[in-house]
């Protein structure tokens, strides 16, 4: 069982709005370089390299290298089960579609 700071930190690396956008990118399997994340989260490349790092770091990505570029991948299957699992949280308590009755 993990330790409460190991827990509150892996939380926090995904609930950071330039994070989860890189980590949502990642969903699909496929391997992006830095430069592809840094876009995909609409982040300078200095903080996504920041953002990179902490998440190797913890180990919810891993990080390959081919020749001069790097490709980043998510860890395991667990770190794809809880991003799913959070969207799924994220989706039910999203407020309901309502309709707005706009004065004519």
């Amino acid at each position: 069982m993990a330790s409460n700071g190991l827990f509150a930190e892996v939380a926090a690396l995904a609930g950071d709005p330039g994070r989860a956008s890189m980590l949502h990118a990642l969903m699909d399997g496929r391997a992006l370089t830095a430069t592809e994340l840094t876009k995909v989260a609409g982040i300078t490349p200095q903080t996504a390299s920041g953002h990179l790092n902490r998440m190797i770091g913890v180990g919810i990505l891993n990080v390959e290298k081919q020749g001069r570029h790097r490709y980043y991948r998510l860890a395991t299957p667990s770190v794809a089960q809880m991003l799913e699992s959070i969207m799924q949280v994220a989706s039910e308590l999203a407020p309901r579609s309502k309709q707005l009755n706009f004065p004519a």
